[in-house]
């Protein structure tokens, strides 16, 4: 029974990570064609870095991405602090509509909000694309932030303010490390629907403007170049040594906790 677990496990984790295996494969390839290896390369990755347009995509993706995640983590833990005091009729009702654009499709979303950018007379460019993604980013963002806020204890709050802390100082000091798991998680998320996204992008983006989600649809309608390989190559080893490097962390954090509960039973 054992191995037959192995073996499904074995399965998936093939049918999952192969794809991405031939791709960066590909990326090294020093044939332009697909399914053809006539030998090692760099040339794709040199490329990569001397096209301007994809640069310029990726600078814009990073900007609004940070961005974003940083506005849509403030407006959600602020909204979620307010929340705290409202009563449950109440907030029951904003979660509710905080959960529609969840279930809203993309395509809806960015033509809305398209239409409603032309109508307040903005132009379609840089500032309307980081809009919409504090938008799309918003609700993920509470999901991960309002349940730490309706479970978090006033205690603390209450005792700092008794021992002479003022409200701002009660708050950095008490109430942000509580929350910051919760913080992390929703900027973490709100960068990831930032950078991952495409049909809202489209619709709000404009003219003059790209993102690597559009310059990458832009360029696969010319054919598929070896350049989007080795881009995609460098996106999963960037996501894969982030991953890596939060486990790092988490291990580090849990041992430090651990010494820190046996200090104190000594």
């Amino acid at each position: 029974m054992r191995k037959v677990k192995n073996l499904y496990l074995g399965f998936i984790v093939t049918f999952l990570y192969a794809p991405i295996v031939v791709l960066i494969a590909q990326s090294f390839n020093a044939s332009r064609y697909r399914g053809q290896w006539t030998g090692f390369t760099w040339e794709w990755y040199e490329k990569l870095l001397e096209s301007e347009d994809i640069i310029n995509a990726f600078t814009n993706t990073l900007t609004i991405g940070v961005a974003s995640a940083l506005l849509a983590t403030l407006l959600a833990l602020v909204t979620a602090l307010g929340m705290r005091q409202m009563g449950k009729q109440g907030r029951m009702l904003l979660r509710g509509l905080a959960n529609i654009p969840l279930l809203n499709a993309d395509i809806v979303t960015g033509i809305s909000l398209m239409l409603l950018f032309l109508g307040l007379g903005l132009r379609l460019g840089y500032d309307t694309i980081l809009l919409s993604h504090i938008v799309i980013s918003l609700p993920y963002a509470m999901l991960c932030i309002l349940p730490q806020v309706l479970i978090m204890d006033d205690v603390w709050y209450e005792a700092a303010r008794d021992l002479g802390a003022t409200p701002v100082q009660a708050f950095r000091k008490v109430i942000l490390p509580e929350l910051m798991p919760g913080i992390m998680a929703a900027f973490l998320l709100s960068f990831a629907m930032s950078a991952d996204d495409f049909i809202v992008t489209y619709f709000t983006k404009g003219a003059g403007i790209e993102t690597l989600t559009t310059e990458i649809y832009a360029e696969l309608k010319l054919g598929v170049h070896p350049e989007m390989y080795a881009l995609s190559t460098l996106f999963f080893c960037g996501v894969l040594v982030f991953a890596m490097l939060l486990m790092f962390n988490y291990k580090v954090i849990r041992r430090y906790r651990a010494a820190e509960r046996r200090g104190q039973k000594a």
